[in-house]
């Protein structure tokens, strides 16, 4: 339980915070977001005359004033909150778990209405602008993308479709180059269309009954790789490549 020196303490830095941003507000005109457009801002009328650059410039400042002003805002609701919670009694109690806050996290966050535990600014968000699109990885911005059971196509799957056709990148650019340059992408061993190589070599009637073989270059170095582990086929024996004329059927 905060004592009154403690709650008093508290109540001035919010009061004080509050006091801060409101009078910044008044000076900058919310980060001129009373302006209607960032021309004003800069007393341009219009674009027909400026350069690119200069108007990319602009944008990027008119973008970060419109941040600055949203994370102004937010503070200032939760001081809002705080001082009313302060009146009514409910200040220094977690809204999630009904605990009691630290004061040691109070007189670090004054406007705080969450235990460390149960606070939503605690999740570190990875929404950039899109303009910081270059410094991003090619995939893992979307929810799917770092779930290993997702079979759907993602933004993984979408890149190893481009990449597939060439990237910048050369084999020295790995620390363990490939062998071919069709290799040099995210996963690119990943098989596309099947999921065991003996599916592009073995079929059925209807029924997934007789089961044929047909020649590949993948069933030759399957069947390479049984003879080196001296084991048999996990489809079957000699029925299975029965029909087959290319395989050399043993006893």
């Amino acid at each position: 339980m905060l004592t009154n020196e403690q709650l008093g303490k508290l109540r001035s830095q919010l009061s004080h915070a509050k006091q801060e941003l409101e009078e910044h507000f008044k000076h900058n005109d919310n980060f001129d977001m009373e302006m209607g457009h960032y021309h004003e801002s800069l007393g341009e009328l219009s674009s027909y005359d400026n350069h690119p650059a200069d108007e990319g410039t602009a944008l990027y400042e008119r973008e970060k004033d419109l941040a600055l002003n949203e994370h102004a805002e937010y503070e200032l609701s939760n001081i809002n909150h705080a001082l009313e919670a302060i009146k009514n009694g409910s200040y220094g109690i977690c809204e999630t778990c009904g605990k009691e806050i630290p004061f040691e996290r109070l007189e670090a966050i004054p406007q705080t209405s969450f235990c460390l535990d149960h606070t939503p600014d605690r999740t570190i968000s990875t929404n950039r602008p899109i303009e910081e699109g270059v410094l991003m990885p090619p995939f893992g911005k979307f929810d799917k993308d770092e779930q290993d059971e997702n079979v759907g196509l993602d933004s993984e799957d979408s890149w190893q479709e481009v990449a597939s056709y060439g990237t910048s990148e050369t084999p020295s650019d790995f620390a363990y180059p490939p062998d071919h340059y069709n290799d040099m992408y995210n996963e690119s061993e990943e098989s596309i269309g099947y999921v065991e190589d003996y599916e592009n070599y073995i079929g059925t009637d209807i029924e997934g009954k007789e089961v044929t073989v047909y020649p590949h270059r993948q069933h030759e170095k399957y069947e390479e790789e049984l003879d080196e582990e001296d084991i048999m086929t996990s489809f079957g024996d000699l029925p299975a490549f029965e029909h087959d004329p290319y395989v050399e059927k043993k006893d």
